[in-house]
């Protein structure tokens, strides 16, 4: 491996030569890359090889980007073909083996080709029908459908697409079609998985089916899971991830075969799906939407769309056919919950009807173009006992949080942005008894409680004429007056805090929401300020009110290796008078900088343990373990 580095806006430079499956990149002497800087970390990355790609992983406090894209510090990113690494004042260029550069730029070349037949493609649709609106009834009405695709072939054919000079595109096209329809089967084999796919709905099938090449297309996708051996792999993701990482080397053994009539239909089969995805769907989102093992989507702008899969950040492969689609398509989504976006509101928050949140921001605030974030919901909502599996809680610590939980205990869950606050809250919600009325009160509606006596609470806009706002703070103090056992905020970040506080310190006992913080003494600080924002109190009422009203911060970190774990589990026992501060005491703590450490318990219990002995809740002994 030949490593390039130079200082940014400097021609001049330093050739590095490694043969590791590791490189470490700083200011120290240690590291295989030295980046002689002040400004530089003295460990300021780690570059790890991943099969035949590499992975970055930030490690200082530096600012390091791949390309345009920041990456935070702890985050996994692959570094596609091409990318630069930047970290101020130095970039940072891999060298890649010659055949697979090449190959990899044919792809995108190729890629490049499709992306802008389909941008013209659909432009000559809007020219011939009305298909600005998705949302009417003819996304179900089969002979529309039908004139809609025989439109899209004829349209395909005059923009050359059958020539000679096109049959490489051609097969490329055909390509997709298999994958597709190689990941679609194998998310829809999973029952689980299920309700990510959109259902009743007529708009997704190819109505201009021929059956027998619909044949020997499954048969081409049965040949290539046997080529993958994907029987061998058992998880879900496993399978996708082979799939996606092996399709086109495999591929190459059956392109051959694949010609004439066939290939024909399978790339008209794929340009319509895209085009109908545009038109009555999320674009090119659908098919990510659909992948259990992506956790977020990131548009950066129309033509870079990102994705956090398995906790490492990767290029799709993707891109909007325009900005104007991409606009479209944001509109779409947050109309679908009573939401708008325009230039005079550039920013919204919102969610996917299976509960993602989305966040979604356009011109002018938006200079690069229209950009979107969606944090997608697991297909399967995900219980305790999923976390003790994938390590993210001990068993010990999960019995001790169900009986706090039980016992009316007010728990605040603390993390940073992406640390899973969401999924711990819907987890503990589990353990709330059926009989207590539940009022859940969020800014975008996230929270799946599988209760049957809640009520669900969701802010609302302003609406044109800048009037009718629900705030956080609003239905908070509207939850007061529905007679709830339990209130449930997806998230304090304002005013609301005091609101908070003081409902836990009114009667309103077990009641539990989330805030961003990095420790459970940071959580002091922050609900400090929040708190602020709402009246002029004196520092001393605001922390006899916290020590007062909160019982349990369980907090929640992201390792370097982007597991998402509980690493504190701490209680506010009190405010002394004497120090002038909050007591807290760890009841678990992990080690947030081991990435193989253990969450245990430091020995000491909370001073409600009698009253969750007394009531059966907890064994001591086996809490002591």
């Amino acid at each position: 491996m030949r490593i390039w580095v130079n200082k940014i806006g400097r021609v001049e430079e330093q050739l590095v030569h490694h043969d590791g499956d590791q490189i470490r990149i700083g200011r120290d002497a240690h590291n295989d890359i030295v980046l002689d800087s002040p400004f530089v970390a003295q460990q300021a990355a780690v570059l790890r090889r991943s099969g035949t790609r590499w992975e970055l992983i930030p490690l200082g406090n530096n600012e390091v980007r791949v390309g345009n894209v920041a990456v935070q510090r702890g985050e996994r990113v692959l570094i596609p073909v091409g990318e630069t690494i930047s970290i101020y004042p130095f970039q940072v260029s891999l060298e890649r083996p010659a055949v697979a550069a090449g190959e990899g730029d044919r792809r995108a070349r190729l890629d490049q080709q499709m992306s802008e037949l389909i941008l013209r493609i659909h432009q000559e649709l809007l020219r011939r029908i009305d298909v600005d609106s998705g949302d009417d009834d003819r996304r179900d009405n089969e002979e529309f459908l039908i004139k809609l695709e025989l439109d899209l072939e004829e349209i395909a054919r005059l923009e050359g697409l059958e020539t000679p000079e096109k049959s490489e595109l051609l097969v490329h096209l055909a390509a997709k079609t298999i994958e597709s329809l190689l990941i679609g089967q194998l998310v829809e084999s999973v029952e689980e998985h299920n309700s990510v796919w959109e259902h009743g709905q007529r708009w997704p099938k190819l109505h201009t089916a021929n059956r027998v090449i619909e044949t020997e297309l499954q048969s081409l996708v049965r040949q290539m899971a046997k080529r993958l051996e994907l029987d061998e792999i058992s998880d879900l993701s496993g399978k996708i991830g082979r799939a996606e990482e092996r399709f086109w080397q495999d591929w190459e053994e059956i392109a051959d075969d694949v010609y004439g009539e066939v290939a024909r239909y399978a790339a008209l089969r794929y340009v319509k799906k895209q085009i109908k995805d545009i038109v009555f769907g999320y674009g090119p989102l659908e098919d990510l939407l659909r992948m259990p093992n992506i956790s977020e989507i990131m548009v950066v702008d129309s033509e870079r769309l990102y994705i956090e899969k398995n906790g490492v950040l990767e290029k799709s492969g993707r891109r909007f056919v325009s900005d104007a689609v991409t606009i479209s398509i944001i509109e779409r989504i947050v109309s679908r919950v009573g939401r708008r976006i325009d230039r005079s509101q550039p920013l919204v928050d919102a969610r996917l009807m299976d509960g993602s949140r989305v966040n979604a921001v356009i011109d002018p605030i938006a200079i690069s173009g229209p950009c979107l974030t969606i944090r997608k919901f697991p297909a399967k909502k995900l219980r305790v006992d999923d976390l003790i599996a994938k390590g993210s809680l001990s068993p010990t610590a999960a019995e001790f949080l169900r009986a706090a939980v039980v016992a009316g205990k007010n728990i605040l869950i603390s993390g940073g942005t992406g640390t899973g606050k969401t999924t711990l809250l819907n987890c503990l919600s589990d353990f709330i008894p059926d009989k207590e009325r539940i009022v859940t009160v969020e800014d975008t509606a996230e929270l799946q409680l599988h209760k049957d006596h809640v009520v669900r609470m969701e802010t609302k806009s302003a609406n044109v004429e800048g009037a009718g706002a629900y705030e956080i703070r609003d239905l908070v103090k509207n939850a007061l007056r529905m007679r709830p056992d339990r209130i449930v905020v997806g998230e304090c970040r304002g005013a609301e805090a005091l609101d908070m506080l003081q409902a836990m310190n009114t009667g309103h006992d077990g009641s539990m929401t989330t805030i961003h913080a990095n420790t459970s003494r940071d959580c002091i600080l922050r609900l400090e300020v929040l708190v602020q924002t709402a009246a002029d109190l004196p520092i001393e009422s605001i922390h006899r009110q916290i020590a007062s009203a909160i019982d349990l911060v369980v907090q929640l970190t992201r390792l370097r290796n982007g597991a998402r774990c509980v690493t504190q589990i701490t209680e506010f026992v009190e405010y002394d008078d004497t120090e002038h501060r909050i007591v807290t005491k760890d009841i678990f703590f992990r080690d947030p900088h081991r990435e193989n450490g253990s969450l245990l318990p430091t020995g000491s219990v909370p001073t409600f343990m009698s009253e969750l002995l007394d009531n059966g809740l907890i064994e001591l002994d086996t809490f002591l373990l």
